[in-house]
């Protein structure tokens, strides 16, 4: 194992989906979120099913289409549909600092569905957590954002697709499952369409080439991710995908000249210290099993 390459994997990976988002955020403002997302998901599935049909591998197996490939799928679009939508409407440090909530929202899944053993130590920190959550939504109070809720909606959509993948038969590669994922964001644009009936926006050559490096810097950050969960060990390399957070504020800050104000810091360091505090823990149980075995 080389934790150290596997760190600067996860970074790498980090900029680039925050490099996907700050595009997809950029396109939203003269460009239906529908048409941003349709074009997204033919340039990811096209390039996944490139690369499947380079390793030789059936997209259309039987095995891979089975009603909970279907159902992880839906889960997808409806999490993009929502984050995408987001996106659009919600300042870019805000969307990144509430998305830091999904290992959490994983975690009590896992425990309310999967019958994992979680006891109350991080039972807390998810509470601590979606206490955070509120201190940047704020609802209720002066400065609410109602458009944050659809942020909130993507992190439990997701979180439900990333549940479900633990059900994944093994025998389905990760590059078909990547293609469903990218699929599903065709669904996704659909789906908005036929909420909110809006005309196609012809695309220019500056539409064009952020749409292609939307493509590009969502295909990296996914390849870099399972690089570096192949190179590095998952306890060491898992902590710095919330440097996510700090590039998402650098980017917002630069591009959309925004600027998070202290509840919404608040709020990212209470997610983002329970969501340590519940990993560090989940490792701790799980060294102690495995010296238990022994």
């Amino acid at each position: 194992m080389n934790n150290l390459n596997g760190i600067l994997m996860v970074i790498a990976a980090m900029a680039a989906f925050t490099l996907e988002d700050m595009f997809i955020k950029h396109l939203s403002q003269d460009m239906p979120v529908g048409q941003i997302l349709i074009l997204l998901g033919l340039g990811g599935s096209g390039i996944f099913a490139g690369l499947a049909l380079f390793n030789r591998q059936n997209l259309f197996a039987r095995v891979a289409w089975k009603p909970m490939m279907i159902m992880r799928m839906l889960t997808e679009a409806v999490g993009g549909m929502c984050f995408a939508t987001g996106l659009a409407l919600v300042d870019l440090s805000t969307v990144a600092a509430v998305f830091q909530a999904l290992p959490l929202v994983i975690t009590m899944g896992a425990a309310l569905f999967l019958n994992e053993q979680v006891g109350w130590r991080r039972w807390s920190a998810i509470l601590v957590g979606f206490i955070g959550v509120l201190f940047i939504i704020r609802p209720g109070f002066e400065g609410f954002e109602p458009s944050a809720l659809l942020v909130l909606a993507a992190v439990f959509a997701i979180a439900v697709r990333d549940l479900l993948t633990r059900l994944v038969d093994s025998n389905v590669s990760s590059i078909v499952v990547s293609f469903q994922g990218c699929a599903a964001f065709i669904l996704a644009g659909g789906a908005l369409f036929v909420l909110n009936p809006v005309g196609i926006v012809p695309v220019s050559v500056p539409q064009g080439g952020m749409i292609l490096a939307g493509v590009i810097f969502g295909v990296l950050g996914y390849y870099g991710i399972v690089v570096a969960m192949r190179v590095g060990d998952a306890s060491a390399v898992t902590p710095f995908r919330y440097s996510r957070l700090l590039f998402s504020i650098l980017a917002g800050m630069v591009m959309f000249n925004e600027r998070p104000d202290m509840m919404t810091m608040l709020g990212a360091s209470l997610i983002i210290g329970s969501g340590l505090y519940t990993f560090l823990r989940e490792r701790r149980l799980a060294r102690s099993s495995r010296l238990a075995v022994a």
